[in-house]
């Protein structure tokens, strides 16, 4: 009877077990943080200010751009390239320290450009004494004017004709952003391979000469890079190459 007894027990608790709802077992779920970060603008400055702060981050993430194409950086890293190319080395230095190097001169260049832009832009922005626009527009002008001073006029007439500006265009100042950086850049091209030509002279009269003494002692199956690439490395070290190629750059911006 007992043991009857214990069974019964046994099966009640089992279906009460049963009828137990599965959710008043389970631990209560945490709250999942909603993160509410759009909201709209009480007043038109909050809206201005959201869009001063979107046209920061874009230039910001442009400024490796501008850096390439807007400084004398296209010249450097072109002319240096030459140089490699000239001597006939193609992996030494390589492109790590030739893009550092240019990299280092381009700062010391446009030095007194970006202290310009420093001191008449930027501080006066972080005091809060000029608005975001009015920075950008001072900003330009020492920029601008280091574009103008190697810009040929050639070029530059080349973009205002075909942005059919030619005839509005009186002075530096009317001339688009837009028109004078491509301007620019093709500029910079030109006089980089200007200089490159001028590197690859000694270079080229070098290999001429050893091609034409191998060729005069028979010795057609010797590679003539062979026999002139030690020369010309000892060439470019003996006249202090670097020194004479990086004042050259140097002295072109001026």
């Amino acid at each position: 009877m007992k043991k009857r007894i214990r069974w019964v027990r046994a099966l009640f608790a089992a279906i009460t077990l049963l009828l137990i709802p599965i959710t008043a077992l389970a631990a209560p779920e945490p709250p999942i943080p909603v993160l509410d970060f759009v909201r709209s603008a009480r007043n038109p400055q909050e809206t201005a200010l959201t869009l001063q702060v979107i046209l920061i981050l874009t230039i910001l993430s442009l400024a490796p751009s501008i850096l390439i194409m807007m400084t004398s950086f296209i010249r450097i890293v072109i002319v240096l390239s030459f140089v490699r190319s000239g001597l006939g080395v193609q992996q030494v230095p390589p492109n790590q320290v030739l893009i550092g190097l240019a990299l280092f001169i381009t700062f010391f260049v446009m030095a007194p450009v970006f202290a310009d832009i420093n001191k008449n832009a930027v501080q006066p922005y972080i005091r809060e004494e000029v608005s975001t626009q009015d920075a950008l527009h001072i900003a330009q002008r020492p920029l601008r004017d280091f574009m103008f001073r190697q810009t040929r006029e050639k070029d530059l007439a080349l973009f205002l004709h075909y942005a059919k500006l030619q005839n509005q265009v009186r002075t530096p100042d009317d001339v688009p952003t837009y028109v004078l950086v491509p301007a620019f850049i093709i500029s910079e091209l030109k006089t980089a391979f200007q200089m490159g030509f001028m590197i690859f002279i000694p270079f080229l009269v070098i290999d001429m000469i050893v091609a034409s003494t191998l060729m005069s002692m028979g010795m057609l199956m010797l590679p003539p890079v062979m026999i002139s690439l030690p020369f010309k490395i000892l060439l470019f070290v003996m006249v202090d190459g670097w020194n004479l190629v990086i004042g050259s750059l140097l002295s072109s911006f001026h």
